[in-house]
């Protein structure tokens, strides 16, 4: 294709309507389509000026700010890509992140509530980044680190002269996935599938104009950024929190009259918790949620009662959040259930049959396959895991267990394998036990997930070396130091073998059975 063309998909999406329309609000602060236009312009060519061209990786570590949507919409222009790097990361998911995508810039904001990014980047240990090469800094502060700093100040410069030549079919955006050994994968997305998809939310969704969205989720994950993208696209109001706080939450979506937001269980719970109003939202159509916690169904039925239509969603970092959705039109128990149908009308679902490894039926659980204009271009320099995550006919094969209706849609069910749910994330349990048996005195690791009280939360089993006394209070200091919060174990339990059973292909750990020791061990506690 032409990769010199002056039309992008990604910023055609700001291409329509007035120029003084609002896009955003930011903390209150409005910003139109002509000023966004124009920051995206001055953020393009602050990028060149600082050495960032078509291929370069710039890893962003921000909160939900305009200058995150700046970056990202200035490398479609540029054909440069940008890594997302969540803000709950600590030092060991930085620097993987960082290392892994060859990011040349690391863009973060010093100081944000009680996030100390430069105590965090004084961990980050520079032979595992060698292609960094510059700090930006968002805002005031400073940081102390091995490479030049340099202050972000885009929006204080002349914008790009020349015209765009990104290509729209190169990667510009790389999510984390969960990872099982060393950390996690990065999904690469372009420009094309990006905006594809959010076309298509805007479609299913009938966004319009009169829709507003309340953005309460990061847009370092695929969840916030495509609920984001999809209304942009739609033209909707757009309100934006830097990061989600559920009494703030409840004050925008009433006085701003909220149409649609999504997130989590869990978020909507919290922010239903601080009113006692009968039914406070009388503005809302959609509010779409995944679920996280347990009793998720007796909170969704709850919150029927008040007016919050909830509707259950699925999606990955692979084909992107909101891919499908429980329509208004289903009956309460089918709408609310993680599934649905597809945004796009070109996507396929189907369910293979471990057993027969045939392509099952309705009714019949397997692994859920899809194949959409939003799956993602493949994991970012990592051709293999792409080829072993692919279907020789073009799914994604999710690793999702599920079933399909006779309608047409699917239910989630559980994620195979070995991933946990935590803190709304998925998270492989090796890089979290390669933290465990970094420690002195540890032998070997095993981590698993559990429900204490409403929060899944993971456990750890820990084998001490011989002749060595490991304390516990010392592990999960070292694993809060190196990893995001919601990857520390709430308790570590200290054995002296693992359970494990013999099988075709070797010895295997039970770990259901540890599952289920460490329930006993908390309930006991």
């Amino acid at each position: 294709m032409n990769t010199h063309t002056a039309s992008l998909p990604l910023p055609d999406l700001i291409a329509e309507g007035e120029p003084d329309d609002i896009l955003f609000h930011f903390d209150g602060v409005a910003v139109s389509r002509e000023n966004f236009a124009r920051k995206i312009g001055q953020t393009a060519g602050w990028l060149s000026r600082n050495g960032i061209g078509e291929g370069d990786v710039v890893a962003v570590w921000l909160v939900n700010r305009v200058e995150w949507l700046a970056l990202l919409f200035a490398a479609a222009r540029l054909g440069a890509v940008v890594a997302a790097v969540n803000t709950r990361y600590r030092a060991a998911d930085v620097a993987h992140v960082v290392g892994l995508s060859g990011a040349r810039m690391l863009v973060l904001e010093p100081g944000f509530r009680s996030i100390d990014f430069p105590a965090i980047l004084r961990d980050l240990d520079p032979a595992a980044v060698p292609a960094l090469e510059t700090i930006a800094i968002v805002g005031a502060g400073a940081v102390e680190a091995p490479w030049p700093c340099v202050a972000f100040d885009a929006f204080e410069t002349d914008p790009l002269a020349h015209a765009p030549r990104g290509n729209a079919d190169a990667p510009l955006l790389l999510f984390t996935t969960s990872g099982t050994t060393k950390g996690p994968k990065l999904v690469a997305h372009s420009q094309k599938t990006l905006a594809g998809h959010a076309r298509s939310i805007a479609a299913a969704l009938k966004i319009s104009p009169d829709a507003s969205l309340l953005a309460m989720l990061p847009f370092c994950g695929t969840f916030g950024m495509a609920s984001l993208l999809g209304f942009l696209a739609g033209g909707a109001r757009i309100h934006a929190m830097d990061a989600f706080d559920a009494e703030p939450a409840l004050r925008i979506l009433k006085d701003e009259q909220i149409t649609h937001a999504f997130g989590s269980d869990e978020m909507f719970r919290r922010i239903l918790a601080l009113t006692d109003e009968a039914k406070p939202f009388p503005h809302a159509k959609i509010f779409g949620f995944a679920a996280f916690q347990p009793g998720w169904r007796d909170f969704a039925a709850e919150a029927e009662t008040r007016g919050l239509p909830l509707h259950g969603l699925y999606g990955s970092s692979e084909v992107q959040a909101l891919f499908s959705i429980g329509r208004s039109d289903a009956p309460f128990a089918d709408r609310i259930e993680c599934g649905g149908w597809p945004m796009s009308p070109q996507a396929r679902v189907r369910v293979r049959d471990a057993e027969t490894n045939e392509i099952a039926g309705a009714g019949v659980s397997g692994e859920i396959e899809i194949a959409a204009p939003s799956r993602f271009l493949g994991y970012f320099k990592n051709p293999q895991a792409t080829a072993e995550a692919t279907t020789a006919d073009g799914f994604f094969r999710t690793g999702d267990i599920g079933r399909m209706r006779e309608d047409g849609s699917f239910i989630y069910e559980t994620r195979a394998g070995d991933a946990m749910r935590l803190g709304g994330f998925l998270v492989g349990p090796g890089e979290i036990e390669d933290e465990l048996k970094a420690c002195e005195g540890v032998a070997d690791a095993q981590v698993v997930a559990v429900d204490i009280g409403t929060q899944a939360r993971c456990a750890a089993f820990v084998i001490a070396r011989d002749g060595a006394t490991p304390q516990e209070a010392d592990l999960i200091a070292h694993v809060r130091a190196r990893l995001a919060g919601y990857k520390v174990p709430a308790r570590i339990f200290f054995i002296d073998a693992f359970p494990v059973t013999d099988s075709a292909n070797g010895v295997k750990i039970q770990r259901a059975k540890l599952r289920a020791m460490a329930m006993e061990r908390i309930a006991a506690a």
